[in-house]
Order: C-alpha cells, then structure tokens, then sequence
C-alpha cells in the first residue's frame, strides 16, 4: 500500500499528468476504469444506473415502438411504406448494437456480482459502500472496453462472485491490467506481473505464483551479485590507497578512473539489498493439549423471518486450524459472535473447553488510542518484551524504523489492523477467533500474517474470503451456503476439486439427455429455413409474438437470480433457452413485418 499504483492508473487514465515520462495508447484503444471510489448518479435505482450503459439501445427501442405505434394507426395511410422502411432501419440498427440480447448481459451480470431482483429498485444513495462499487464494476463490465483498468474489482466481493468475475474476465476478448491483493485472481487471470516497489517498477513473465519464484531468484542473484561487486571494489579501492603515490601509482590513478566511470555508469549493485528480517514469535505450549477445543451442535439461527443456518455440527479438534468462507449473507460472522457469546442462537449448542483462553479478532472492533505510540502498544500487551524484541516484532509485520514511534491516530485503516492482530497473537490464547484477518492489509501484510498464524501453536477458528489465505492457513474447511453446510478436510483449492468432480460426474449423467434434446432442436437460422409461421394471421403472428415476449421476460427475470450463477449448469439450459425463445421471436416478428408489407 502507498506505493503509487492508484496514481499510476490515475495516470494512464489522464486524470493525472506524470512529473516525467510519456503514456502512448493506441487510437483505436477505449479504455474502462475501475475506481475504488465510483462516482454514480444517487436519484438513480441501481437497475436504472447500470442500464444507463444502455442508453443508446434503449433509445433506438423507444424509436421502435413509437415507429409501431405509428404503423398500427396509418395502417390504411399513404405513409405506411416510409414508415415501414424507418422501422427496418431502426430495427437493423438496434440488432446490429446487441438489442435482442442486453437484457440477458444485464441480469446476467448483476446476478453474477450477488444481486437480487429485490435490489434492483433501490436507489443509488442508500446503497452501502460495497454495493455502489459492485454496481460500478457491473457498468464496466457490460462497457465491453478492449482494456480495462481494474483497481481492486474484488473489493467487496463474496467468494461466489469473485468466481464468476474470474470466469467473466477469462471469455474477456480485450486486455486487462489490474490492481489487486487477490493473489488468487492473480494466479488464475494474469500472465504478466508488474511489481511497485520503492519507487521502480519491475516486470515478470507469468501469474503470481511464477512471479513469487522469479522474484525471489531475482533477490538471491543480486546479494551475491552485490557481495561479488562490493569485493572487487574494495580490492580496487586497497589498490589505489596503497600505491596511489608509489612507483605504480600511474596504475593506480587509472584503475581509479576506471572504477569511477564503471560506478558512475551503474554497472556495479553498491546498495545492499533489503531483506525483510525473518522474526519468530515465541509462544508458550497451550494449556489445552489434544481433544476438542470447540463444538458447536444443531445450531440455528435467524433474524426475524430470515434464516441464516440450520442444523450446524462441527468440532474442531485442539491443535487445527479450522476455516470457514461462503457468499456475503450467510451468517458467517454472526456464528463467529454465537462462539463468543455476543449472540444467542434460536436453538442448538456451543461447548468451548474448560479454561480456554479465547482470542477474537472481530471486523468492527472498537478503535485504537489514538494518542498512545506503535511501540507502547505492543508492549502494553505484553510488558515482558524489550524495546529490541518489540521492534522486532513489529518488523516482522511492516512497522519498520521510526514507524514504532507514530501515534496510533495517525495510522491507516490496514496498519491499524495490523497492530490487532499483533496484540491478538501476542496474547498468546489458546483458541484465536478471526473475522475476516486479511480485511485491509495488502500482500506483505498479508504474508506476514500467514507466517505468525504458522508459528502460532494453538488453535486457530477463521472466517475468510481470501482463497490464498485459506489455502495457506486452514487444514479444514466449512462452506456455509443459503440452504446447506458442508464440511472439507483439506483447503481451499481441495474443496474446489471435490466440488469439481460432483459436477463433473454429474454432467456425465445428464449427457444422453442434453445431446437428445439438442438434437431435436429446430434449427435457429431464418435464412436457411422456411418461416413456419406463413400459414398465420397478423393476429395470430401477434398474439403469438407477446405470449413470448411474456415467456422471455419471465427468464430474462431469472438471470437475475444470484443462485443460478452457482450452477454452471442452470445457468448453461437457461442461456439455452433464451436463445431459442429469442430466435422463435425473430421469426415471428419477420413474419408479422411480411404480413404488413403485404
């Protein structure tokens, strides 16, 4: 965080100017930028505001219903046939532009980003801080930019519909560059990183991952390099100190001039390469050894009329490092506060082990003294830690240097973070509680906490939406969905390739019948085939063209659904219907058109 990549987009985006330097883009390139602060109109709803990306289309099908308004009332009139010709034109505009297809896009996306049709209504200025930027990041997305500049798209988005943003990017036919400390995302989407450290920037061929492998060779060739290069020039400078005034010193002043040049032109690494330094935490064993650290049986639970779980059992056994994720709404931190007391559940359980020293690390904990200095802090937790030690510490989580001595108050919202969790840990409980850890904190924030969770020696219970931070930290997994719970012993990514293989195995299943109804499809093409509808009066042609119309809007409602986005298959057979809905609806309304101009 802080290191320019805001600014840098800001820059391509020509919302800033650079002190130095150029950014050439091509003519025909129009770009799409996400901000993390989108700018929407308020006296909008939601549904009116992304479709705003619509406005051209929805105004070419203005003009065609006006248009056949006007043909249904000069029917009998001289006018019909200009009229007619305006309407074929109007239409062929609007068909070329996606016009028979932007409602479909339009649910579709604002399904996949966790939408509901109840939502759609709402207006822009009561939407929370995380819904606007979803909404943004859905104009974006139906902008169908060539390039598109995403600053963290992630933000505010559950697990499920970061999924379905990595798949809608993936069938993105233009290029993206994107901000993000999904590190996830950036393994599954990126084939190029580019890295801002210290003011340079620095590229690597490949996902995260290869950049993580790439980086840390890149590092170890420098210190030697840097070790190599501080060895001759000591040796140099040896040289001209000893016979700078002697019978070689001719030799001496010249390998002098040398060496200047050479360092003067960059040629040798004369800085040390930072190292971030590798501190363990030291732990005393927990009290509790072996057996259950907490069990949780047949809860439920619900606010009102809305049910959020039911019938929830599951251990975790003293020692594990358990996790917990799902989509946004299914009662994932409201569990969290049932374990520690905050909440009382309708019904079912909680049995925490005698004399267990519990942690909780919550999402709206209350704020830090802001007056109080980094260091006192830390030390106030645990008074027995040396100003050294301490200063260690807090290196190990990014507080380096004078950063030990800031006040509190003057921290960012992700530092502030980082100090919890370092009195969390250092707290030493025996059960450690966390909501959403990551929350705030950018990538080697991040690893650092990783790293402490894995010297930690108790038991460790996680709600998190990072999939790279689960698949790090937890040895098992509970995905709580709206209608069912289950429970994965492995991470993140093993519970993705068990949930793989069900829909695998049952795509094998439903083959015969999806290749048996493809196969008794009518064909789609109106220029190959014979309309079928000839025989038919305009009336019937007409009654027939609203029964589907009604028959599309009902499934185009559908698409709005964000449970049809977690089943590629509904999702597969309610696209296959559409299309076919749509083309019976081109052939109809071709044949009332013919009729007309009979």
């Amino acid at each position: 965080n802080g290191a320019g990549k805001t600014t840098l987009f800001r820059i391509i985006a020509r919302e800033l100017e650079p002190d130095l330097g150029t950014v050439t883009i091509s003519r025909d390139i129009e770009i799409g930028y996400l901000k993390q602060d989108p700018n929407l109109l308020p006296h909008r709803t939601l549904f009116e505001e992304v479709g705003s990306v619509f406005e051209d289309l929805l105004a070419l099908e203005k003009k065609l219903h006006l248009l056949s308004d006007q043909i249904a009332a000069n029917a009998e009139n001289a006018t019909l046939p200009d009229l007619m010709i305006a309407y074929e034109r109007v239409n062929a505009q609007f068909i070329t532009a996606g016009g028979h297809k932007f409602e479909t896009r339009l649910h579709e996306c604002l399904g996949g980003l966790g939408f509901s049709n109840a939502d759609y209504g709402l207006p822009v200025s009561v939407l929370s801080g995380g819904q606007k930027s979803r909404v943004a990041l859905a104009k974006l997305l139906l902008q169908e930019r060539p390039l598109l500049l995403m600053d963290e798209p992630t933000n505010h988005l559950d697990i499920d519909a970061v999924r379905w943003l990595e798949k809608f990017l993936a069938g993105h036919q233009g290029g993206a560059i994107i901000i993000s400390h999904d590190r996830y995302l950036l393994d599954r989407l990126c084939n190029r990183i580019v890295e801002i450290d210290a003011g340079r920037a620095y590229g690597y061929p490949g996902n995260y991952s290869r950049y993580v492998e790439t980086k840390q060779r890149r590092e170890l060739t420098a210190e030697r390099q840097f070790e190599k290069d501080q060895t001759f020039i000591d040796k140099e400078r040896a040289f001209i100190a000893k016979h700078g005034a002697g019978q070689r010193s001719k030799e001496a002043r010249g390998r002098k001039t040398r060496l200047e040049r050479r360092m003067g032109a960059g040629e040798f690494i004369t800085n040390a390469p930072s190292k971030q330094r590798s501190v363990r935490l030291e732990f005393s064993q927990s009290e509790t050894t072996g057996g259950t650290s907490l069990r949780c049986d047949d809860l439920i639970m619900a606010f009102g009329e809305q049910p959020l779980f039911r019938d929830l059992t599951f251990q975790v056994r003293t020692g594990e490092r358990f996790g917990i994720t799902g989509p946004n709404g299914t009662g994932k931190s409201t569990l969290l506060k049932i374990i520690v007391g905050q909440l009382s559940p309708v019904s079912g359980s909680v049995t925490l082990s005698p004399r267990l020293r519990v942690g909780y690390f919550s999402q709206d904990a209350a704020a830090l003294e802001p007056t109080r200095l980094v260091l006192d802090e830390i030390r106030a937790t645990r008074p027995d830690l040396s100003e050294q030690l301490a200063r260690s510490i807090l290196g190990r989580f990014l507080f380096r240097g004078n950063d030990a001595f800031k006040p509190l108050g003057a921290l960012s919202g992700g530092e502030q973070s980082r100090i919890r969790l370092i009195n969390l840990i250092l707290s030493e409980p025996d059960l450690m509680i966390l909501d959403e850890p990551t929350n705030h904190l950018d990538i080697p924030s991040r690893e650092a906490l990783e790293e402490a969770l894995t010297d930690f020696p108790g038991t460790i219970l996680v709600v998190s939406h990072d999939r790279y931070f689960l698949d790090r930290v937890v040895d098992r997994l509970l995905v709580i969905r709206p209608t069912q719970h289950a429970i994965y012993a492995g991470n993140y990514t093993f519970y993705v390739e068990q949930t793989e293989k069900i829909r695998g195995s049952e795509r094998v299943e439903d083959q015969p019948t999806k290749q048996t109804a493809k196969a008794t499809r009518k064909p789609t093409n109106p220029s190959k085939v014979s309309s079928p509808y000839d025989h038919l009066s305009v009336a019937q042609l007409e009654a027939k063209i609203i029964e589907r119309e009604t028959e599309l809007a009902v499934l185009h409602a559908r698409f709005g659904d964000a449970e049809v986005y977690k089943d590629p298959d509904r999702l597969a057979e309610l696209q296959e219907k559409t299309e076919e809905i749509e083309a019976e609806l081109s052939q109809l309304n071709e044949a009332w058109d013919g009729r007309l101009a009979n």
